[in-house]
């Protein structure tokens, strides 16, 4: 009898090992082929500053409240509070230790587009890769020559501070497997190129979903409640809806959008304000035909009540 429980034990244990093995290589992580980031030739520097401001990344990668020039000095940000813990910004300098300025395009797009670090760990998607990863190899390629660009920093950013299980880099491989894609957000039939390129800026560099759409337990988006706003997701008041159903900007025109991308007035001439004084700051920076883009696709999209 001992010996028949034994055995049966046995085969649990087999069981269980050979799916945990199977978990393990299904959701082990997966950086691009080689050649996606081969032959791109010299990086448009003053288009990779574009990418830069389009992606927002001295919000989270400048020391807090920094401006003009010293938003490009990367040596990490405030704070990232969460459900699961807070989270620090790295380094994303030109310096070669404690930044990325000895790092490889490949290592730095494989980041970008499929949250794998350079040394072939997966990245927490407090680094919004979930959007990023709809990126083109040619708009890293610039971004990536133009943060060769900016100042050198020698900071350290702290570790992040996360408790068990969600210090467990492991358990990210089976997030992605739930959530991670690199598929359009929405579906938009017969859309005009503008809307089009709008729909790139902001579910890919601009990622305004990590912001405005909801998230379920695990923190994967609500996909039918793309940018319907929600719970702020760093834990204090709300991020507004922004589709054509919202009561904020549902009746603004693209016009008014793109002039709110611009000056930070809305319609009634009230100020940008909270978390978006630093993504207005951002969009200020873009071409204004990429700000009309972006109230296009707004314009575009379901509207969520």
């Amino acid at each position: 009898m001992a010996s028949k429980w034994l055995k049966g034990l046995a085969g649990v244990a087999i069981v269980g090992a050979t799916g945990f093995g199977v978990f393990l290589w299904i959701t082990a992580p997966q950086r691009q082929d080689p050649s996606v980031w081969a032959n791109l030739g010299d990086p448009d520097l003053a288009h990779g500053r574009e990418v830069f401001f389009a992606g927002g990344c001295a919000s989270c990668h400048a020391p807090a409240g920094s401006e003009g020039d010293a938003r490009l000095i990367l040596s990490g940000g405030a704070p990232i509070k969460s459900n699961f813990g807070t989270f620090h910004a790295p380094n994303i300098s030109s310096d070669p230790n404690a930044g990325i300025g000895g790092w490889t395009l490949a290592q730095f797009g494989d980041a970008m587009t499929r949250g794998v670090g350079r040394n072939g760990e997966h990245l927490y998607p407090s680094f919004p890769y979930g959007s990023y990863s709809r990126m083109t190899p040619k708009d890293i390629n610039d971004l990536f020559g133009f943060l060769k660009t900016v100042p050198a920093s020698d900071k350290v950013a702290p570790a992040h501070e996360l408790g068990f299980p969600f210090d467990q880099r492991l358990a990210i491989g089976g997030w992605k497997f739930l959530y991670f894609n690199a598929a359009p957000r929405v579906e938009l039939a017969d859309a005009s190129d503008m809307v089009k390129r709008g729909q790139y800026l902001v579910e890919g560099p601009g990622h305004c979903g990590e912001c405005h759409t909801p998230r379920d337990a695990l923190g994967g988006f609500k996909p039918s409640e793309w940018l319907a706003g929600g719970p702020n997701p760093e834990g204090e008041g709300t991020i507004p809806n922004i589709t054509p159903g919202s009561k904020s900007i549902g009746s603004w025109s693209a016009g008014d959008i793109a002039a709110y991308l611009e000056t930070g007035f809305t319609p009634d001439f009230d100020s940008v304000g909270g978390t978006m004084v630093e993504v207005q700051k951002n969009m200020a920076q873009l071409p204004a035909s990429d700000r009309e883009a972006i109230a296009a696709y707004l314009k575009a999209i379901p509207a969520v009540p």
